[in-house]
């Protein structure tokens, strides 16, 4: 199966870094966002099977504390904000 992302496995990452699960994640998108992720879905967009927009990736960095750069790229942008 080909990859739909650059970011999943880096969501993943800083997700579980954040001490977030899935659920977590999918809640505050549809809190502070008003974007409707759900829990499977997430995990799909972790395993690169989900495709991501930008206003998503934005909201994904924002959420987990990370730039979109290193989303895209990892060790090659920076990672913090």
């Amino acid at each position: 199966m080909k990859a739909r992302n650059l970011c999943g496995k880096r969501v993943k990452l800083a997700r579980i870094e954040k001490d977030m699960k899935q659920v977590d994640l999918s809640a505050a998108l549809s809190v502070d966002y008003d974007i409707e992720i759900s829990q499977k879905a997430i995990s799909r967009l972790e395993r690169g099977v989900r495709p991501v927009n930008d206003m998503e990736l934005v909201a994904l960095a924002k959420l987990l504390g990370v730039t979109t750069t290193w989303l895209i790229f990892g060790d090659k942008g920076e990672r913090g904000k």
